[in-house]
């Protein structure tokens, strides 16, 4: 990282909706980052439940919660993040999500390295339950690699970006993207933009069920924007047909899964198995999430200077 000029600000923006079983863990995983140079915008979405209750109970000055009492969907919640954001660059998380201690770091670490890259992800671990480790995700760490068939989608999760500020508030997210706000994004940006992910495991995402009906928006509204913006594909018709079928085949896949009660079966194929370490490191890190009293954070050399 260079040391030769103020670190810079992150913004993490959190768009919360009736998260009050999981927001805390959240909270205190980015109250744990090794890097102290953030600012936490809570946006929230219109909760019933006592999410912005929890959220205010953290006295942290770096954090803000952004309350208007009105449900605008996750698309508006994220444009209003990248309004109010600060820092040089920002992070995307969710209300469920945990942040390894050495997320921010990391991931700032090789920004600051790589100043060609606009928007960097990382590997995640997919948990149910209490902690349940169910496995972690394939990782594509290239712009070549993550961009190879835009047609049949990019693999960069979201709840693991980092973006340059300035770049994503030229992108921007698109209201009527619904449950596919980040796909659109990539695919209005990546023939002008540079893409990468770190393979280190540094984010773990929360996935207790499964939803058919919102696995098969994500479908429709895909191939929408593929039969739509022909030039996604480089006006190439018969490659906006192959992405066409290839998700109608994955929604009749994921309709079999629901259906013959198989969903983990069928649909976990995807993932692929914890190691040793990786599993050792989650566990450690869920719990000291369960413990009632604050660890001290972690702060490493790097942060401080």
């Amino acid at each position: 990282m260079n040391t030769h000029r103020p670190q810079p600000l992150v913004s993490v923006g959190m768009p919360v909706r009736n998260c009050g079983k999981t927001l805390s863990a959240a909270i205190r995983s980015i109250l744990w980052q090794t890097y102290p140079h953030w600012e936490l915008l809570i946006l929230d979405d219109g909760s019933t439940d006592k999410t912005v209750e929890i959220a205010r109970s953290f006295d942290d000055s770096r954090i803000r919660v952004l309350v208007d009492g009105v449900r605008r969907g996750l698309p508006a919640r994220l444009n209003e993040a990248i309004a109010q954001s600060k820092g040089e660059y920002l992070a995307r998380m969710d209300g469920d999500d945990v942040a390894y201690p050495e997320r921010l770091e990391r991931q700032i670490r090789f920004l600051e390295g790589h100043p060609d890259v606009d928007l960097l992800g990382a590997g995640i671990l997919v948990f149910r339950g209490e902690g349940q480790p169910m496995g972690t995700r394939a990782i594509l760490l290239t712009h070549a690699e993550i961009c190879r068939r835009p047609w049949a989608g990019f693999y960069l999760p979201h709840s693991t970006w980092m973006a340059k500020t300035a770049w994503i508030r030229e992108y921007r997210y698109r209201p009527q993207a619904v449950r596919l706000e980040d796909q659109d994004l990539m695919l209005r940006a990546y023939q002008h933009s540079n893409f990468a992910s770190l393979s280190e495991i540094l984010l773990a995402y929360r996935e207790d069920s499964f939803s058919v009906r919102k696995a098969l928006t994500t479908r429709y509204q895909f191939v929408k924007l593929l039969a739509r913006e022909p030039l996604i594909c480089g006006n190439n018709r018969l490659l906006a047909w192959r992405g066409i079928v290839g998700h109608i085949l994955k929604a009749m896949v994921e309709v079999v899964a629901v259906a013959t009660g198989l969903t983990y079966r069928i649909l976990w194929h995807r993932a692929k198995p914890v190691d040793q370490p990786a599993l050792s490191r989650w566990q450690q890190l869920w719990s000291e999430l369960e413990t009632l009293e604050m660890p001290t954070p972690l702060v490493s050399e790097i942060a401080q200077r």
